[in-house]
């Protein structure tokens, strides 16, 4: 007996079977032959999304496309497929997004008669390109081929270290949605962010760089991985920054020092657990109203040996967005000398909130960069947006 399979089925068993380099071409045999496609190309947003670069062999031939004015700019903002028609005789092309839980890698642009692409076969595409999202993140261990289509600059080796130490640009689940993003992208030096996610927990790390370049970088390498070990230890988020302060001690005697701000959210309840050891902020936008956050101020993790940290405790409610930033985004001053301080970054909030979280990030790095007046910045700025759906009032075991 045969067993007949479709063509979201043979896409999935060619990725499987595909070598990590070679994803793309695979695919674009099975829609070939699957779906008449007449062109297949993957895109990815470059790293300090303002481009879409080709994945392709290497020097790439093709010109990046834009994020701001392109049909694959569109489709990569709103996360929904995009019709380009090509006119009668052309077909179409059809731009989907290329995201994984959330984190929005790119695009994939498919070339198709227009008699080949109804809106059973526009579904069955943009299951594929999230099915290739997956494939992707998996094929990076093995290949630098993706991670190379995601830069236009060359990045500096600190920032090399930096972005090799996140989790993604953004994550989703029933209960939140988080999205950030690190300035100047090619040359990052210390800020960070970290998230980790259980059946009942996530766990947030914010962290404000301390120094340049390479120091920086290896500084804020000892301290999340430091953070990681603890939290997969299972301790509490106090022993964590214990834990992590001992390291950072240990390496440094204080000539160095990390400010973090740890949180440890409970999926069911919004309660959180907080420990503020530094310099980053947090500010609420809840009910249409923006409000500082603020903590008891703790030591940054290293300035002493075996300081000891204590947990608070906040909630959260469905429909809070939640923004922190490091002192690159508050601190920041015009070429007059003013402070961008939190009232800049109230109305920044504000007219931001109708973005989902993986957007707002770069839309306030954008604002603040015309505050800035100058295309870099002189210290690393960092935005991280979460927002906060909760469980139902009857799933929340």
């Amino acid at each position: 007996m045969r067993v007949t399979v479709n063509g979201y089925e043979e896409a999935e068993r060619a990725l499987r079977a595909a070598a990590p380099h070679d994803l793309l071409d695979t695919l674009r045999r099975v829609l070939t032959r699957r779906y008449q496609a007449r062109s297949v190309d993957l895109l990815m947003a470059d790293y300090s999304l303002t481009v879409l670069q080709p994945v392709s062999v290497l020097p790439r031939t093709t010109e990046p496309l834009s994020l701001h004015n392109s049909p694959q700019g569109r489709a990569f903002g709103a996360q929904e497929p995009i019709r380009e028609e090509q006119g009668a005789t052309d077909g179409l092309r059809l731009h989907l997004p290329v995201t994984v839980r959330g984190d929005r890698l790119g695009v994939l642009t498919v070339a198709l008669p227009a008699s080949a692409c109804p809106p059973a076969v526009q579904a069955e595409l943009a299951d594929i390109a999230e099915m290739l999202a997956h494939a992707v993140t998996v094929a990076e261990r093995d290949t630098d081929l993706y991670l190379q289509a995601r830069r236009k600059d060359r990045l500096t080796l600190a920032a090399e270290m930096q972005w090799q130490l996140l989790p993604g640009r953004a994550c989703s689940r029933d209960e939140y949605a988080i999205g950030a993003q690190l300035e100047p992208a090619y040359a990052v030096h210390g800020d960070n962010f970290d998230w980790s996610t259980s059946a009942g927990h996530l766990a947030l790390t914010v962290t404000n760089g301390m120094g340049e370049g390479m120091d920086a970088a290896l500084l804020t390498n000892l301290t999340i991985n430091a953070l990681r070990n603890a939290r997969r230890a299972g301790v509490s988020i106090a022993d964590q920054a214990a834990l992590a302060d001992q390291a950072v001690y240990a390496q440094h005697r204080g000539d160095a020092h990390l400010s973090v701000l740890l949180l440890d959210f409970e999926l069911a309840t919004g309660r959180v657990r907080v420990v503020d050891a530094g310099s980053p902020r947090l500010l609420l936008l809840r009910e249409g109203a923006v409000t500082s956050v603020d903590f008891d101020a703790q030591l940054p993790l290293g300035m002493f040996e075996e300081t000891e940290y204590t947990a608070q405790e906040f909630d959260v409610r469905p429909g809070d967005r939640l923004v922190f930033v490091s002192d690159g985004v508050h601190a920041v001053a015009s070429p007059a000398g003013e402070v961008y301080g939190e009232r800049a970054l109230t109305r920044a909030i504000n007219a931001t909130r109708l973005l989902p979280p993986a957007e707002m990030p770069r839309a306030v790095l954008r604002e603040l960069t015309g505050h800035r007046g100058r295309a870099l910045p002189d210290d690393d700025a960092l935005v991280v947006c979460l927002d906060w759906h909760g469980r139902p009032a009857g799933d929340r075991s």
